[in-house]
């Protein structure tokens, strides 16, 4: 299919803004852009009302991370999800966020709790995967004073998809598998080659050159040994006895192929799957719905899925 048109107008309007690519900056201007893009210019009224929002702290990796909960207004009990946000390990935050979290939570009928994971460069390889494994493990330990019942899982886009599948490896291995997972457009594969990376290399919001420095920052001074790891690639994580999947990808998107692989991975696996690729669509389409009626309805039925296996 061609691309969305309402998205072409908004990669139109991005282009015409001048403003550089990521790659060609510090991390401090990516964030400020990035930043600016998902909350400045964020009309307020898009965002789904919730019963409550709490800004918390959670365990981290090394002392506690912000965290905020949010609370449907659903009767309980209900499940409780761990969110896991995007920006390439290196942007991103609580409030970039904040559309994401409020829809899962007010979707699916849960309980979320969104951490605010330590980023590159600042902070390489391992600290976002132990942010968020240690927060999970609070979650996990909580589920009684969080959404109520005994049921808990992970989300996240992008590279916070990286991180939720890490998670859901790393809770299995303990003993504490989660009941399941929704990414979109998850980054599995950091070290892999897959076509859609050069097919949609420019011009679709995430480009490579901006991929290939996301991950030199998330690697840092590791190299090789970090970059064999399934904490850093669950692609190469053992599968089986994952909780059930939702997994999305769009067609216009460098990860596609990526994505579209773990969800095969998974299902070989044996894990059940339900797996969306969604034509027309962009990398970043989880926060486009305000721009495009095609990307909300594949997040509408992305979430109509997750929330299935969350209340099953």
């Amino acid at each position: 299919m061609p691309l969305d048109p309402q998205l072409a107008t908004l990669l139109q309007f991005l282009a015409d803004s001048g403003a550089p690519s990521m790659s060609e900056g510090t991390a401090e201007q990516a964030r400020h852009g990035f930043r600016t893009l998902a909350v400045d210019l964020r009309d307020p009224a898009v965002l789904p009302e919730v019963e409550r929002v709490e800004d918390v702290e959670v365990p981290g990796g090394d002392g506690p991370r912000p965290a905020r909960v949010y609370r449907p207004a659903s009767d309980g009990p209900l499940p409780t999800v761990v969110l896991l946000h995007g920006g390439g390990f290196v942007v991103g935050d609580l409030d970039t966020h904040d559309l994401y979290a409020r829809c899962v939570a007010d979707v699916c009928r849960a309980v979320v709790v969104s951490v605010d994971y330590r980023l590159a460069p600042e902070h390489p390889f391992p600290a976002a995967v132990d942010d968020a494994v240690a927060a999970t493990r609070w979650a996990a330990e909580h589920l009684a004073d969080l959404g109520g019942n005994d049921v808990l899982a992970v989300t996240g886009d992008s590279a916070g998809g990286n991180l939720s599948a890490v998670v859901t490896q790393v809770m299995r291995d303990e003993g504490r598998p989660l009941d399941a997972q929704l990414l979109f457009y998850p980054a599995t594969d950091l070290a892999g080659s897959y076509p859609s990376t050069t097919e949609n290399a420019e011009g679709y919001f995430l480009d490579q050159a901006t991929m290939l420095w996301f991950g030199a920052h998330y690697v840092g001074s590791g190299g090789g040994e970090v970059v064999g790891s399934p904490r850093f690639s669950p692609m190469l994580g053992d599968k089986a006895g994952l909780p059930p999947a939702v997994v999305v990808t769009a067609e216009f998107d460098p990860l596609r192929d990526d994505g579209n692989a773990y969800a095969e991975a998974l299902a070989a696996a044996g894990v059940p799957v339900e797996h969306r690729v969604f034509p027309g669509l962009i990398h970043g389409f989880v926060d486009m719905g305000r721009h495009s009626a095609a990307a909300q309805a594949a997040v509408d039925e992305s979430l109509a899925l997750f929330r299935g296996l969350l209340h099953r």
